[in-house]
């Protein structure tokens, strides 16, 4: 009966064995990097995606500034105790506009990938402003300072122009009315909420802190928590993906 030599052989010679391993990570290579030449985006195009709100993008702008992303992942994988808990599991495109992306590793509380819409907006001011009258348990620090912090929205059309320099895609037209955006968002009674809600399908409109007639840090914050996880339809996303 044939025998293929044995390992020993190759093992035993340091050389032969160097020689080997490198062509068969350089194949390997080749299968994983080769493809991404001839594609123009590895990222699945999702329905609803869509560009933060000026008002979404302060709030996220918080978050990181705070550190939120320290303590909370944005990333569910697709395991069934983590998509029982949080819903479905993310999508790469779902994170295609974050510069930088707001995975995460480290859950000290709860991911935040589906937070949108699961609570009120009065829940999340007492959480920010005195986690433990929501949550007992929380170690939370809290944020009061969020809802007496004035924005003033003069600075996120820069914002938005410097997102669009990495790829964001961000109209002039959406630069343009970036201020303008940014207080409707908050006050529905301060500009067009139809030409707004044209250019960020989906946006929610109100004030978001309790505190009509003024924007603030919290009003940012909260609207970038209440639109996490809600742009994009997973009931039609799952039935698509049972019929192919």
């Amino acid at each position: 009966m044939f025998r293929f030599p044995r390992h020993e052989f190759i093992e035993r010679n340091a050389t032969l064995l160097l020689i080997l391993s490198l062509v068969v990570v350089t194949i390997g290579g080749i299968v994983e990097i080769a493809p991404l030449f001839y594609l123009q985006n590895t990222i699945e195009k999702v329905e609803g995606m869509r560009p933060y709100a000026p008002l979404e993008l302060a709030g996220r702008n918080i978050y990181i500034r705070e550190g939120c992303y320290l303590c909370h992942s944005q990333m569910i994988r697709p395991f069934r105790d983590e998509v029982e808990r949080y819903g479905h599991y993310s999508l790469a495109a779902e994170s295609m506009y974050d510069h930088p992306f707001q995975w995460g590793s480290k859950r000290t509380g709860p991911d935040l990938a589906r937070v949108g819409g699961r609570y009120s907006d009065e829940w999340h001011r007492d959480h920010l402003i005195d986690p433990r009258s929501v949550v007992p348990e929380s170690i939370m620090p809290g944020y009061p300072f969020l809802l007496e912090t004035e924005l003033t929205g003069k600075d996120m059309a820069s914002h938005l122009r410097a997102n669009a320099n990495v790829g964001v895609p961000y109209t002039d037209d959406m630069i343009a009315s970036a201020l303008t955006d940014f207080l409707v968002q908050a006050n529905p009674d301060a500009g067009d909420v139809e030409a707004f809600q044209k250019r960020y399908p989906k946006a929610e409109t109100r004030d978001f802190d309790g505190q009509p007639g003024r924007v603030t840090e919290m009003d940012a914050l909260i609207a970038y928590l209440q639109m996490l996880g809600t742009l994009v339809d997973f009931n039609a996303y799952k039935a698509e993906t049972n019929l192919r």
